[in-house]
């Protein structure tokens, strides 16, 4: 409203400001959007807050808010060689934003991508985590009402996490006695992230459950204890 006081062209401002040209055209000719019709943060609560803990831990992983279009888009990048998971976050997106997402298959250097998109306003209310530049390089923190859903829905993010950042893998060691060598082999899972701040919800998740962690490297957590690795294909398993 400001820059269009100052005689600046439709085009200028959605330059300056990201909205598009023709929201900038629409609302000067029509009026400005009312309050009302923007979601608040104080309004807004998932639909489906279980759906929602594994939406936001893909979200912080492999999400990307797009704001400089007409309206926000929420873009997810998936890997193509896992197609449940696509359809699974595919269904926590529909149920969570209201909305279609439309699907895209990429090629890139290390194969194939699927990438999700779906148009909605709700999602800067939904992920308030989101902001310019990567998210290791800034805070990453939930607001009180995310932290709430976290905690009674801990096994849904730990799914996301690990369907965004994680696997699960064989280790696979051998070990030389009297009688010869003797190969063993057992499940572990990682979790892989950059962010302190989003390795640390991870654990936190995993803490509600009794599941036990270590911290492998300074981006790496290793779940190799065999109770945990247990608790964890009871609802996690090798991804499909």
């Amino acid at each position: 409203m400001k820059l269009v006081g100052t005689g600046l062209s439709d085009y200028e401002i959605s330059r300056a400001t990201g909205v598009s040209r023709s929201s900038v055209q629409r609302w000067r000719t029509r009026g400005w959007p009312r309050k009302s019709d923007v979601p608040s943060l104080g309004d807004w609560r998932p639909p489906d807050p279980a759906r929602y803990s594994y939406l936001l831990a893909i979200y912080l992983g492999d999400g990307y808010l797009n704001q400089a279009a007409s309206s926000p888009v929420l873009e997810i990048a998936l890997d193509a060689r896992y197609p449940g998971i696509a359809q699974e976050c595919l269904a926590a997106i529909s149920t969570v934003g209201r909305v279609t997402p439309k699907q895209h298959l990429r090629k890139t250097d290390r194969g194939y991508s699927i990438r999700l998109t779906a148009r909605s306003r709700t999602w800067p209310v939904a992920f308030p985590q989101h902001g310019p530049g990567k998210k290791h390089e800034r805070p990453i923190s939930l607001e009180l009402w995310q932290r709430e859903i976290v905690a009674q829905f801990p096994k849904p993010l730990i799914r996301g996490f690990i369907h965004s950042d994680g696997s699960r893998s064989i280790n696979r060691f051998a070990v030389s006695l009297a009688n010869g060598t003797r190969e063993y082999a057992y499940p572990r899972y990682f979790f892989t992230n950059f962010s302190e701040d989003i390795r640390a919800l991870f654990c936190e998740a995993c803490e509600r459950i009794d599941v036990r962690w270590t911290q492998s490297s300074f981006k790496n957590i290793s779940i190799a204890n065999r109770r945990s690795v247990q608790i964890l294909d009871s609802f996690v398993g090798p991804k499909s």
